[in-house]
């Protein structure tokens, strides 16, 4: 506090006060008038400010800042704790205060005033005393401050700047810092006015000393002046620490290390962290946060806060003197099981969720319940346990909600986290260490913040994501990774520190090609990466921000059907959860390595275990039980036992261990799910019953236990409820409930041997759709049920319910309500919740004929309510003005009045001046009508005529009080225009939140109010109010009020009141049911102390049958039943006439039958004719075509029908029957009960042939192929290339000989010259024969010669058998076990062998099917036989004496089960047949209900019996004939005896033998017949006995081989890629083969083209000396012309008409002459080439000319073909190279192929197989006693054993063979490499020899073929004949020359000095050059090559020099020769005696 020495400054500073407080009233009014909207009740009048403060703000669910009585002593600190408002209402009621504020300083600053105050002054001095009194402590300090401003108005300044909403914005973007809310002032402060100051100072010492006492420290003096220096007010000695640095307070809040605020807002809604700088330096951070003393502001480690302090408790009207306890809760029935990771688990095992506005803590196994409320009032968000088990978090809803640290299980307040998030936190969690906590809020910020949470500090926050947040978590091994998934996204958290500070950077999750999908559950796996769940069940495995693969089950089912919602790694396995009610176990190696090689991206696994927890079940969270056992489980039994959530409404114990012990899951604990739509309590019982979900569940709420439940059987929602009482029901047992599906249950409560239950007593269904309201009429006992099927329908209440009747209403019914018996009429208010009202008139009994249909004809009256809150407030805004307006006014008076008193005289007019006072004319909003009508939640009587209703949506906030329209035409009109409510009244501080349910207490002293924020809400009543009708104004009497159910989905929905009123209970859309009593809890305990709820003495019978329940969806209602029955009456009835009117014309018929018949009688002259019995002909005519058309169009009619029909027993058929190859037969014996049964087999399926089809095609393409590849060597290619070269030089040399042949023919060659050339012509082509049949016979041995690594196919065939067959059993087992080739198993292979096992078996049973059916028509056979003979029998039975008869053996009879075939044939005599049996049948059914007994007994419908009946009846009348004749044939006889001679009697004698004979014939024929085919069945059941063994062993084996194909399909993938892998490295490497081939060829094809062009070089150098001739004088000038080298350039096309004649040399743009024949001109003296020397002859010198173009030319393409072969051969060389790589991959894919087979070997030969053996065939004997485990011995046969002894003598034979053939080999190839070094001396011998020829005949080594081809040169033999010519011609002109060479010598001698200068200047050239070679050659010698030695490139390039060098001088050393021939005279020059040296072209 301030000295009272600075006082004398406020004084002195007046004016100036006076002159701000003016400005900154204006301004507050400024303010104030900006929020008239939203607080219209601030400003009303100015005067009335009294102690009583505002009423709380229901929206935000917080007691209001003056809500704290004085009696309580409560300090400001908890007043700060607990009351906190919006943003707009603390701007709104800063500028109250200012205005205020500033108003008294005004007052205070007027003349003469601070002497002489007035008492209106002094009123207004208490006012601003009173007003600052009852805001918080920081308020307080801040108008203190603001009143004791300096005159430079900055502090108001510096507030309004702070209050502004930009601030506001920016301070909430402030990344990871915490956000400060209390306010920053001015340093420069002024003491206040003594008056005031004394005032404010006692109540700041009162506050500081409440506050030292709590907090147990001093707390500095808030009025201690601050620094001068702006800097911010430090608090707990150390401003907080944010990103590492102090935060410094006086910097600009859009400024944040030098970047705007914009960059950060956009930075954080982005996620990201706003300081970016130096993120290269991120450094691992380290999380050592301290627990005890961490800095001066933490808390010790034992300090709590006090509960009861921050605790939310319930507000109270000021002075209104309503206890607190009004109402209490002593209970929690419910549970929010639709809210998101609502179960916890702590010691005991105690389970802890949220409930509304409460923490339920239940202990599970003491069953005991404890509740805490939370801090806001608002709800709670989340709830988390610490991973210790000490502690658990509870994060709550509402304005700057907290997070509350409660200590376990002491429950003590351990922490508080204040400024997390704006509005709700959606979930918390705790790192594995526990001392970090993550939060995440809801909208409208989505914060996540990490928190110090020990000393209460946030450590880093920014904005998780811009939609809802489900879960975030800590990542349990990598220290500072979060995960946060919600709404369509999944985010990656990372903490680092840098020099910066510590930053917290997000990465959001990228799903690509994967669908969007909310992300309900996920887990960080150890590695890092984040394995999460799917809305459609799937795994999704993300690693690096996006998806690697995602996880399904095989056949691409998906994991879960559903949504997964929670992902739990426990003890090395994956769990994972679903809202399908499964629990599935994943093996964690398999998912966390899961990849993908296919391009789905989808990894399939199967679950280890899995747990189906129920049919109805939703799994949402589980959570396990960490603890030590309790006395009755077992240590294994508790480590696996999980709690889980139940959206469905339960909670249930999970048993994981998944071993023979595992117990079932047990559900512990059911409650409603979702929202509860119905209470209401017994009338004569405690109990209450709930509704809500698919059941209804009946509560003791005495004992807090569930009684009963009763499940709807068709999964309904149970809608509304009713308990009637006794005035209804005397038992009070019976309770109504209506259903979603429009159902009306009667059900009652009754009780058996303490066994309660629920059952149904009576099912209507009077709607369509859902029950929305019950009620009865208690004096009439009529039920109405409203529905929203827009019906009201009402019953009669006996001890059954009887329909009355339904009306229609104008809308969907919300609630229903009876009028007071006080009413002139019994009525039903019925409320529309499409804002229409009707009300119905009581329906009479009886009164209505409802016998065609229920609907009523009742009076009715209709309101449509129209909305007037928009001008509700506009005249509340108007009648503010007027207020404001008067106020002005009186003040205007006063000062009027002063001055009159003063002695001031204002006259009339200016004092109307005066008074008048100058309204701002605002122009008015606009009056809103919304475009959907408003819903209404009630209606209530409150006069007759007259109603009050509860809106919702926009008119929410009011009560309506509406009346029904006197005018009786409109009233009853339903689409009645709406109407304007006739009153209306605010509900006190709702803030314009509807309140849902209002009720009314039985003993009328209370009226509880329910609003859809979930606050409760008690108006206590005076004795003397009435409330049989609801009074509009109690709803603005005091009230006392307690946020229960949540603020955001507790919309309260039910209150109900137990019988004898001491108990209350709320039920919410929140799920949440509370019970609360009115008196002291400890009261109600020992009232009802040792009491239970009554139940009704009614008792279950054991006989009483239930009632029939509805459980079809589409059953009628109880009005479409009455309309249904009405119309098959009308039926029935028109049915009846129908026959009536049919035997009338029946009885005409017959009348008109008699007619015809007495006709026909007459005689013909007066008979009537046919035709003149009919009337009208056209009648007949008329009445044929209707029936035509009748038959046609029930032809047409029934066509569908039978299409039908026939389709359908086709499909039967092909499903049923014609699948079928050979139905089941069985064969019966005729003399024994033997039978024999055929195999039922089905046929083939399509697809096995198909199959089967394509795998012989493969095979056969398989056969094709195989081998290419395989056996392919790159020699082999090489081989391809050599062939073709040959064949392509042979076609060479063929067209060779053949053009020389055809120049042969055009030769100009005569006489003896032309035989000579013929004759070597001829010699020729004899030679070339010759060499042709060499050729073919090398070439032939050649083709028999094998390759260096070529094999014997014989020899490869004969050692792969012997591998295969050599006698030995290779075990699969073995470890060295390799697969063949052709053993190698795949899928493919397997399927081959299953179809070939099926076709085998299928084959088996179809032969044996054919000799059972083949033995089956023998069976037909023989018993037709049997009746003919039986026949033949009875014909002889008839002629022996009765004497001599024998019983005839029965005919044998066909069994329906033998000829199954026969079971569907029918015919048309077997319809009617049918028919007429069923006929008799009816007919006696029916004579045995007249009769009471049957007459012809019973039918029987088996034919078997039948058959015997017709058997027995031949059987007596064989008897009776036989026992009938017998007398009157020995009659016969002994009469014929008397008559009859005795040959007579002889003859008949021998007859008698005959057919006796015949007889006895008969009969043995017959035994014989039987017996055969008795023994035929005998011998088949045999061979059926041994063929169902090796069938049964067929099966085992397909069995085998079925789960060989499972295991291989599980292999087929990978050996897909491996097979392949072989596959393409094969063909590439037939790819390289095939190119190297191709090179080949192209290299022999290059070099045959090189050797023709140096032919043709050749043959061009022979022509050229050919024209030189012997001794041309001008030979060396040509033939340096010839052998000229010019650079020449590119020939171009000739042109068009243009011919191309010496252009490359003579134009100096394409031809250039080269510097050493320039040099070599200059030496010669002028040496020209392009003119002819005098004495030359001009045609040779051209014909040199053209030579020497064609010398170029040819040297110009032997160049670019030689450039072209080494090309090739390096692209072949890099071919060889290749291929070498490529072989060496194909081994490492074979060799994997291999080692894969070897892997899937062993796991086939896992695989176990069936062998059964007798006990006989065992022989293994160990010790002499078979061993009892044979699992590691091997199943063997004697013969294989007998087998392998036998084969090792076979072998031991074979390889002696084997060694003498080796032997014989070895010498024979010893003699053959002899013989072969013969004839390698033999062939050098001849060689040598050829060669020595050679050189006798040529002097050289030349080559025969080219010497054949020059020998008979036909150009040169006539170039030969015309040089002869030539010469003789020219002899004559060399004489003529020789003078002329005499002339000539002179000139040569001249020449010859010049040339002798020209030599001696050469010969010092040469000297400098031989010194400068040695020069040269001594600093090459003197390199050093130590390095590695010349690279390849600088050798060839050196020979090249030395050569080049080489051929310099030769060339110099002839050049010297020749001029020394030159100078020489007389001189010829000669050719060189050396030839020079050749060029090497490699080098």
């Amino acid at each position: 506090m301030k000295t009272t020495e600075d006082s004398n400054e406020v004084s002195i500073k007046t004016e100036d006060q006076t002159q701000d407080g003016k400005v900154d009233e204006d301004k507050a009014k400024e303010g104030a008038e900006n929020h008239v909207d939203v607080l219209p009740s601030v400003h009303e009048d100015e005067n009335t400010v009294s102690k009583d403060s505002p009423q709380p703000d229901i929206q935000s669910s917080e007691k209001p800042e003056d809500a704290v009585e004085p009696d309580k002593g409560q300090n400001s600190s908890k007043t700060e704790e607990k009351q906190e408002v919006s943003t707009k209402d603390e701007d709104v009621k800063e500028a109250e205060k200012s205005e205020i504020v500033s108003e008294a300083v005004k007052q205070d600053e007027q003349p003469d005033s601070t002497v002489a105050s007035t008492d209106q002054e002094e009123a207004n001095d208490e006012k601003v005393v009173e007003k600052i009194d009852v805001q918080d402590s920081s308020d307080v300090e801040t108008k203190e401050d603001d009143i004791s401003k300096n005159d430079s108005g900055e502090a108001s300044e510096v507030k309004k700047e702070k209050d502004s909403s930009q601030e506001d914005e920016e301070d909430k973007v402030n990344d990871e810092k915490p956000v400060e809310e209390s306010e920053k002032i001015s340093a420069q402060e002024e003491k206040p006015q003594p008056a005031e100051e004394e005032q404010i100072e006692k109540d700041k010492a009162v506050k500081e000393e409440k506050n030292t006492e709590e907090e147990g420290k001093p707390k500095e003096e808030d009025g201690k002046p601050e620094e001068e220096d702006g800097k911010p007010e430090e608090k707990g000695g150390k401003p907080e620490e944010v990103d590492g640095k102090p935060e410094e307070k006086d910097r600009k809040p859009e400024e944040e290390d030098g970047k705007p605020g914009v960059e950060k807002k956009a930075q954080e809604e982005n996620g990201q962290s706003v300081e970016k700088s130096d993120e290269a330096n991120i450094e691992p951070p380290v999380f050592d946060v301290p627990t005890e003393n961490a800095g001066d502001d933490s808390k010790p480690s034992d300090f709590y806060y006090d509960y009861e302090e921050y605790a939310s408790t319930s507000y109270v009207s000021p002075e209104s003197g309503i206890p607190e306890n009004i109402l209490h809760l002593f209970h929690s029935f419910g549970y929010d099981s639709k809210k998101k990771s609502n179960l916890s688990l702590l010691p005991g095992p105690t389970a802890v969720f949220a409930a509304g506005n409460l923490v339920h803590l239940l202990d599970l196994s003491a069953n005991t319940h404890k509740f805490l409320r939370s801090s806001s009032g608002g709800g709670i968000g989340a709830v988390t346990v610490h991973p210790e088990l000490t502690h658990f978090a509870v994060a709550e809803k509402g304005q700057k909600p907290h997070i509350l640290i409660y200590e376990f299980p002491s429950l003590k307040l351990f922490r508080i986290l204040q400024e997390g998030t704006e509005r709700a936190y959606s979930f918390v969690d705790f790192n594995p260490n526990g001392n970090l906590l993550a939060s995440v809020g809801c909208a409208p910020d989505f914060m996540l913040t990490v928190w110090d949470w020990i000393n209460e500090k946030i450590m880093l926050r920014t904005k998780a994501f811009s939609q809802d947040i489900f879960r975030v978590k800590f990542a349990p091994e990598q220290e500072g990774q979060l995960c946060s998934s919600g709404t369509g996204h999944i985010r990656f958290w990372k903490m680092a520190r840098t020099f910066t500070g510590l930053k917290l950077k997000g990465e959001l999750g990228r799903f690509g090609k994967t669908s969007l999908s909310d992300i309900g559950g996920f887990v960080q796996l150890p590695d890092g990466k984040v394995l999460s769940g799917s809305e459609w069940g799937n795994l999704l495995l993300w690693d690096g921000g996006l998806i690697k693969v995602e996880i399904c089950r095989k056949g691409r089912k998906s994991c879960h059907a559903g949504s997964i919602q929670q992902l739990v790694i426990d003890e090395g396995e994956l769990i994972t959860i679903g809202v399908d009610g499964f629990v599935r176990v994943w093996e964690m190696e398999s998912i966390d390595t899961a990849d993908t090689t296919d391009e789905s991206d989808v990894f399939e696994v199967e679950p280890m275990n899995e747990l189906k927890v129920g049919s109805e079940v939703q799994l949402t969270s589980m959570v396990k039980l960490r603890e030590t056992k309790p006395a009755d489980e077992s240590e294994e039994s508790i480590e696996s036992i999980w709690f889980a959530q139940d959206a469905n409404g339960g909670i249930w114990k999970l048993d994981l261990s998944f071993s023979h012990t595992t117990k079932p899951p047990e559900k512990l604990y059911s409650y409603t799910a979702g929202k509860i739509s119905g209470l209401t309590a017994s009338p004569a019982s405690h109990m209450v019953a709930v509704t809500g979900d698919t059941s209804v569940r009946i509560y003791d709420y005495l004992t807090k236990d569930a009684l009963c439940e009763y499940k709807c059987p068709m999964l309904s929602n149970s809608s509304s409820i009713l308990w009637p009482g006794k005035l209804i029901y005397a038992k009070s047992n019976i309770l109504l409930v209506g259903f979603s599906n429009g159902l009306l249950r009667s059900l009652i409560l009754q009780t058996n041997e303490d066994e309660k239950s629920l059952t149904l007593q009576q099912v209507l269904k009077p709607h369509t759709q859902e029950v929305t309201a019950l009620a009865i009429h208690p004096d009439d006992r009529i039920l109405a049920t409203g529905s929203k099927d827009q019906t009201v329908f009402f019953f009669k209440l006996n001890s059954v319910i009887e329909p009355i009747g339904f009306v229609s209403v104008p809308g969907p019914v919300s609630h229903l309500q009876w009028s007071p018996d006080s009413f002139s009429s019994s009525t039903l208010l019925v409320c529309c919740s499409n804002g229409k009202v009707a009300e119905v008139a009581k329906p009479g009994i009886g009164a209505f004929d409802t016998s065609h249909s229920y609907k009523l004809t009742l009076p009715m009256k209709y309101f449509s309510f129209q909305s007037i809150k928009s001008q509700l407030r506009r005249d509340e805004a108007r009648e503010r003005k007027r207020i404001e307006k008067e106020n002005k006014l009186k003040e205007k008076k006063k000062e009027l009045k002063r001055r009159k008193d003063r002695g001031e005289e204002f006259s009339e007019e200016e004092e109307r001046e005066f008074l008048n006072v100058e309204e701002e004319e605002e122009e008015e909003e606009p009056l809103f009508f919304p475009a959907k009508p408003s819903l209404l939640h009630a209606a209530f009587y409150s006069e007759e005529n007259k109603f009050i209703l509860s809106v919702g949506d926009y008119d929410a906030g009011y009560l309506y009080e509406c009346e029904f329209s006197s005018d009786a035409v409109s009233v009853q009109n339903p689409d009645i225009a709406p109407a304007e409510p006739i009153n209306s009244l605010a509900v006190p501080e709702s803030n314009d939140i509807p309140a849902t349910t209002i009720y009314h207490s039985q003993n009328a002293h209370c009226l509880l109010v329910g609003f859809q924020n979930g606050i409760i809400r008690v108006h206590p009543l005076e004795k003397d109010i009435n409330m049989e009708t609801f009074k509009m104004d109690v709803i603005t009497l005091p009230y006392w009020q307690l946020s229960m159910h949540d603020n955001e989905t507790g919309f309260v929905s039910s209150i109900c009141e137990s019988n004898d009123g001491a108990f209350l209970f709320t039920g919410g859309n929140d799920g949440n049911i509370y019970g609360y009593n009115f008196l002291p809890f400890e009261e109600v305990y020992k009232a009802m102390e040792g009491q239970r709820a009554r139940l009704p003495s009614a008792r279950k019978d054991a006989d009483e049958v239930p009632a029939d329940d509805i459980d079809d969806p589409q059953a009628y209602s109880i009005e479409d039943a009455k309309l249904k029955a009405e119309h098959d009456r009308y039926m029935k009835e028109a049915e009846a006439k129908k026959a009536e009117e049919r035997q009338k014309i029946q009885k005409l018929r017959h009348i008109f039958t008699d007619i015809i018949k007495k006709n026909d009688q007459l005689p013909e002259n007066v008979r009537l004719k046919r035709e003149d019995f009919e009337l009208d002909p056209s009648l007949r005519v008329n009445m044929h075509e209707a029936t035509n058309k009748r038959i046609e169009r029930v032809r047409l009619e029934m066509q569908w029908e039978k299409e039908k029909l026939n389709l359908a027993t086709r499909k039967l058929k092909n499903r049923f029957s014609d699948m079928i190859d050979c139905p089941r037969i069985t064969l019966h014996a005729l003399n024994s009960e033997h039978t024999v049964s055929s195999y039922r087999i089905t046929r083939l399926a399509d697809e096995y042939f198909k199959l089967e089809k394509n795998i012989a095609e493969r095979a056969r393409l398989g056969s094709l192929d195989g081998g290419n590849i395989k056996g392919r060597r790159l020699s082999d290619g090489l081989d391809i290339g050599r062939k073709q070269s040959t064949k392509e030089e042979l076609e060479h040399q063929q067209s060779f000989l053949q053009g020389a042949v055809k120049k042969q023919k055009g030769t100009t060659l005569q006489g003896r010259q032309a035989e000579k050339v013929a004759k070597a012509i001829k010699k020729a082509e004899e030679a070339k024969k010759k060499r042709e049949q060499r050729q073919k016979e090398w070439d032939d041995l050649y083709k028999s010669k094998p390759a260096e690594n070529y094999e014997d196919p014989a020899d490869i065939s004969d050692i792969q058998e012997a591998k295969a067959n050599i006698g030995d059993f290779k075990l699969k087992t073995a470890s060295d076990y390799v697969v063949p080739e052709h053993l190698r198993m795949d899928t493919e292979k397997k399927k081959t062998q299953i179809l070939i096992l099926q076709g085998l078996i299928f084959q088996a049973k179809k032969e044996f099917n054919t000799k059972l059916t083949s033995l089956r028509d023998n069976k037909q056979s023989r018993i037709g036989d049997i009746k003919e003979w039986v026949k033949e029998l009875k014909e002889i039975q008839k002629k022996l004496n009765g004497t001599l008869r024998k019983t005839l053996p029965k005919v044998p009879k066909m069994k329906p089960d033998e000829l199954p075939e026969r079971k569907y044939d029918y015919t048309r005599d077997t319809l009617l047949e049918f028919q007429a049996l069923e006929k008799e049948r009816e007919l006696a059914d029916a004579s045995k209900k007249r009769s009471g007994m049957g007459m012809f007994g019973g039918f029987d419908d088996e034919g078997g019996q039948d058959g015997e009946a017709e058997g027995d009846k031949e059987e007596q009348t064989t008897k009776s004939v036989k026992s009938s004749s017998t007398p009157s044939r020995s009659r016969h006889l002994s009469k014929a005896s008397k008559t009859q001679s005795r040959l007579e009697i002889e003859i008949a004698k021998i007859n008698e033998i005959k057919l006796v004979y015949q007889r006895n014939k008969l009969l043995r024929l017959i035994n014989q017949s039987i017996t055969a085919f008795d023994a035929e069945l005998h011998l088949l059941r045999h061979e059926k006995t041994h063929l169902d063994v090796d069938i049964k062993m067929a099966d085992l084996r397909q069995i085998t081989l079925l789960e060989e194909l499972i295991l291989l399909k599980e292999y087929e993938k990978r050996e897909n890629t491996l097979s392949g892998r072989v596959s393409g490295k094969r063909m590439e490497l037939n790819d390289v083969y095939t190119k190297v081939a191709d090179m080949q060829v192209k290299l022999e094809s290059k070099r045959r083209d090189i050797e023709k062009l140096t032919d043709r070089e050749k043959q061009l150098y022979a022509t050229f000396n050919s024209y030189l001739g012997d001794n041309n004088k001008f030979a060396d000038f040509l033939t340096r012309v010839f052998k000229k080298k010019i650079k020449r350039a590119k020939k171009k096309k000739a042109e068009e008409g243009e011919e191309e004649e010496g252009s490359d040399m003579s134009s100096d743009d394409e031809s250039d002459w080269s510097s050493e024949e320039e040099e070599d001109d200059s030496i010669e003296g002028g040496f020209d080439d392009s003119v002819c020397p005098p004495g030359c002859d001009q045609q040779l010198f051209d014909d040199v000319l053209n030579l020497r173009e064609k010398r170029l030319d040819l040297e110009e393409a032997l160049v670019e073909e030689k450039k072209i072969a080494d090309q090739q051969k390096k692209d072949m060389d890099s071919l060889v190279k290749k291929s070498k790589v490529m072989e060496s991959q194909l081994k490492t894919a074979l060799d994997a192929l291999e080692e894969f087979q070897v892997e899937k070997q062993g796991k086939l030969n896992e695989l176990d197989v069936v062998v059964p053996l007798h006990l006989h065939q065992v022989e293994h004997v160990s010790n002499g006693v078979v061993p009892a485990d044979l699992s590691s011995c091997l199943v063997f046969t004697n013969q294989s054993l007998i087998g392998l002894q036998r084969r090792i003598k076979e072998l031991q034979h074979e390889k002696a063979e084997q060694r003498s053939l080796f032997k014989d080999a070895r010498m024979s190839h010893v003699r053959l490499i002899k013989d072969r070094k013969i004839m390698e001396q033999k062939i050098e011998r001849l060689e040598e020899k050829c060669e020595q020829m050679m050189m006798l005949k040529f002097g050289r080594i030349v080559d025969l073929d080219k010497l054949d081809s020059i020998t008979i040169n036909k150009t040169v033999e006539e170039l030969k004949q015309k040089v002869h010519q030539n010469e003789l011609k020219n002899s004559a002109k060399l004489l003529r020359l020789d003078n002329l060479i005499s002339e000539l010598k002179d000139t040569i001698t001249q020449l010859t000095r010049v040339n002798t200068r020209h030599l001696e200047k050469y010969n010092i050239l040469v000297n400098q050059k031989t010194s400068l070679e040695k020069n040269l050659d001594q600093r090459q010698k003197d390199l050093n090559f130590d390095q590695n030695g010349d690279k390849k490139s600088d050798t060839r390039e050196r020979q090249r020099l030395m050569q080049l060098v080489q051929l310099q001088a030769q060339e110099i050393q002839a050049l010297k020769e020749e001029i020394g021939l030159l100078s020489r005279k007389g001189g010829h020059i000669l050719p060189p005696a050396q030839p020079p040296i050749t060029r090497d072209d490699d080098l």
